[in-house]
């Protein structure tokens, strides 16, 4: 792929913009569309996008698959923590009023956990189904 020039530069200019529009869509999601599971899928797609472009070794630089299994395990323990942080607290599980000192404020706390948890699983998860397809 070194001998496509035009793909390469184009490909440098987006995915940046591709991934912070991936930030935008998770951290805005709270109150508009969005949240963890879109902008999880646009992070892993700018990965994907700059896997075909450079090739599969240099993603795999980038993203080892020793991190993204990491990433996996702690988006869906961030998930599950959060539920458990409310248990502990009195409410139950998944109750967000408990995690701060007004409810309102535990809702937008534990719903950004939540889709922080939901997006960095499903970047990861998608990233690793690309390795598992792609040559190396």
């Amino acid at each position: 792929m070194e001998q496509y020039l035009i793909p390469r530069i184009i490909a440098k200019l987006l995915i940046p913009q591709i991934l912070l529009f991936a930030l935008y869509v998770q951290f805005h999601g709270d109150f508009g569309p969005g949240g963890g599971f879109q902008a999880g899928v646009i992070f892993a797609a700018g990965l994907i996008l700059y896997g075909l472009v450079f090739g599969t070794n240099e993603l795999r630089r980038v993203a080892p698959p020793v991190v993204l299994r990491v990433l996996i395990a702690s988006g869906v323990l961030l998930y599950a923590g959060v539920g458990v942080a409310g248990l502990l607290l009195g409410g139950q599980y998944l109750d967000y009023n408990v995690l701060s000192h007004d409810p309102v404020h535990g809702q937008h706390l534990g719903i950004m956990l939540i889709e922080l948890g939901v997006g960095v699983t499903v970047a990861a998860t998608m990233t690793m189904l690309f390795y598992a397809f792609a040559p190396e």
